[in-house]
């Protein structure tokens, strides 16, 4: 198992650096525009451009869309490093394999934020849709409001937050014993996707490039390890020692020694050896 300094390190350094990258993409906001409005029109022809209705009906529950927004704001990191941390502590043969799943989404979503510049559904000019961020003045969102500058607004495509919570919950899904605890790791995903649509964060088509994204994080780890994270061992394999002979009640220093043969000490007699027969003594007639 790693070490815990260093996981740490290593988890805020690389989530730091997907940060200042995705920050760095240019925005190209007639891009992203003109892409929000074919991928919409996109939805429309397939039948599932369903997110305006959403977000005006969750809208209209004042405390339900309020949840949502700190949902959106919060739950995306908080369960992923809980998760992280529950793999480091009770699976720690599959913590560097799921890590690395996550690691390799994360990296492939950089490429979809540089390539395809895409707005969520709440900047588009005629799309209708509300930014409940902004008419219900939620704290803390890094996606409306007033920290809107410290983040890249044109960065919908592909949905990390779809990406991280599908993670997450299969994660949950596939290594926990409690069947409740399975339960919660299927119905987070589920509750994540209401919650970007119904915000309007993001499309349908959004959260299909998030899982493609994941789809490609498994593959890697698949490459890498040989298996899939839920198929290694639940514990580190220890390495072999040379000190197997306690159990049959050897002494280690004995263990690994074989047996030589003593050879007889030419001046000590052994059972194959007589010494030599006195002569008699002979009397005189």
């Amino acid at each position: 198992r790693p070490r815990l300094w260093f996981e740490i390190l290593l988890i805020a350094v690389s989530y730091w650096t997907y940060s200042l990258i995705r920050n760095a993409v240019p925005e190209q906001r007639a891009e992203a525009l003109s892409n929000a409005d074919w991928l919409w029109k996109l939805e429309h022809h397939l039948g599932i451009a369903v997110e305006e209705s959403i977000n005006h009906a969750v809208n209209s529950a004042t405390w339900l869309i309020v949840g949502m927004n700190y949902y959106y704001a919060t739950l995306h990191f908080i369960v992923t490093l809980a998760v992280l941390v529950w793999l480091y502590r009770s699976h720690p043969g599959r913590y560097a394999a799921t890590r690395l799943v996550l690691f390799a989404t994360t990296g492939v979503a950089l490429v979809g934020y540089y390539l395809y510049p895409l707005a969520p559904p709440r900047l588009m000019s005629n799309g209708g849709f509300i930014d409940t961020v902004m008419v219900h003045d939620t704290w803390g969102s890094m996606a409306s409001g007033d920290l809107k500058n410290m983040s890249n607004q044109y960065a919908a495509m592909p949905s990390m937050h779809i990406g991280w919570s599908v993670w997450s919950g299969l994660t949950i899904f596939a290594l926990a014993r409690i069947p409740w605890v399975r339960v919660l790791g299927v119905l987070y995903p589920t509750a994540t996707l209401l919650v970007i649509v119904a915000t309007a964060n993001h499309f349908w088509l959004d959260a299909v490039g998030g899982i493609l994204c994941l789809a490609f994080g498994y593959t890697v780890a698949r490459l890498w390890y040989g298996a899939l994270p839920h198929a290694l061992p639940k514990l580190v394999p220890q390495p072999r020692t040379a000190g197997r002979g306690r159990a049959g009640g050897c002494p280690p220093a004995a263990a690994g020694v074989k047996k030589q043969r003593l050879l007889p000490s030419p001046n000590r007699p052994t059972e194959d050896t007589h010494p030599p027969a006195r002569p008699r003594p002979t009397t005189k007639p």
